[in-house]
């Protein structure tokens, strides 16, 4: 995973949250592996996608390589420099070319400030342009959008949800980054709205070249959008490929599972369609199973994936997978 065509390289990614116990005399009891031995790289002008269930530890993996989390283990590499232990002074720079939009548009925007101070607040903080350049700027954005440049004197709550979360984009949009981190960016959305984004996203992405990180558990949109996919199962990514070669050809029990349950908008391929259903419930990420952390709940574990991790490998050209079985 070398070479100055990857904008992004993660190596045995690792982030664990403490679990603490007591009142006055805090104790350290356990962890929560949130993220756990996590590999793979993003090419520069591809999208990403990162599926799976809720609580799996995808918004995490953005998060760590954002450097919002700091990462328990392992390596992020950011255009072949590592940033995985660099001090919150010498990330400041970095900043300005990574950029995330968050799940929720109405938690994410401060409703006591204007869209236009919103949107203007990362030029400010780094220091970019004189306060009449900032506004010209916002208005350029707004526009970039879909939105009026008027708009940038009203406040977020007078905002549908689409409006907010393509306001969130234009804040992401700033400072001219090359990597931005869709963190479930359409989930909190109306159907309606989703695909008007993700085509937005799409076209500035063209525009001006963008890098994205595309984490979702709505699998028709990241098809959509997305040129690789990487199912994560309970902080490990389980298989990585091409959009086409995991939508056609799906070889680890879990993306199996997932991809199933995706409707087929044929009526006949629908009706003969076998749906694969999963047994029990996602093991808790504190205490989770050994060997591979799916075989309490796959169709065809026997012993020796309840006894060893199973190795990540690439098993075709492009076609990465974590599983003792295929």
């Amino acid at each position: 995973m070398t070479g100055d065509n990857y904008i992004i390289r993660v190596e045995h990614l690792t982030k664990h949250f403490p679990v603490m116990r007591g009142v006055i005399i805090k104790q350290q009891v356990g962890a929560v592996q949130a993220v756990d031995n996590v590999s793979f790289n993003i090419r520069k002008g591809e999208t990403l996608g990162l599926v799976g269930e809720s609580g799996c530890g995808k918004s995490t993996t953005g998060r760590t390589i954002l450097r919002l989390y700091k990462p328990t283990l392992g390596k992020i590499y950011f255009k072949n420099q590592d940033i995985s232990t660099l001090n919150p002074a010498e990330m400041r720079g970095l900043r300005r070319n990574m950029q995330i939009i968050f799940q929720d548009p109405y938690a994410s925007l401060n409703p006591r400030m204007t869209v236009g101070k919103i949107i203007s607040e990362p030029l400010r903080i780094h220091h970019i342009g004189t306060p009449q350049e900032r506004e010209q700027r916002v208005q350029e954005l707004l526009l970039r959008v879909g939105l009026r440049p008027s708009f940038g004197n009203r406040y977020p709550h007078e905002f549908s949800g689409g409006q907010r979360q393509r306001i969130g984009i234009a804040r992401a949009l700033a400072l001219q980054p090359e990597f931005i981190v869709c963190d479930e960016a359409i989930s909190a959305l109306d159907v309606s709205i989703q695909a008007q984004v993700v085509n937005l996203l799409k076209k500035l992405q063209k525009e001006f070249g963008l890098t994205y990180l595309f984490i979702a558990h709505d699998l028709s949109m990241v098809r959509h959008i997305c040129d690789r996919v990487a199912v994560m199962y309970l902080g490990k990514i389980v298989e990585l490929a091409s959009r086409d070669e995991l939508y056609g050809n799906p070889l680890h029990p879990y993306s199996q599972a997932l991809l199933s349950a995706v409707p087929i908008p044929d009526p006949v391929k629908e009706e003969n369609r076998q749906q694969i259903i999963l047994t029990g419930d996602v093991p808790s990420p504190i205490n989770p199973p050994s060997g591979c952390r799916f075989h309490p709940r796959c169709p065809i574990a026997d012993q020796i994936c309840k006894q060893e991790n199973p190795e990540w490998r690439e098993l075709q050209l492009g076609h990465w997978i974590a599983c003792h079985k295929v």
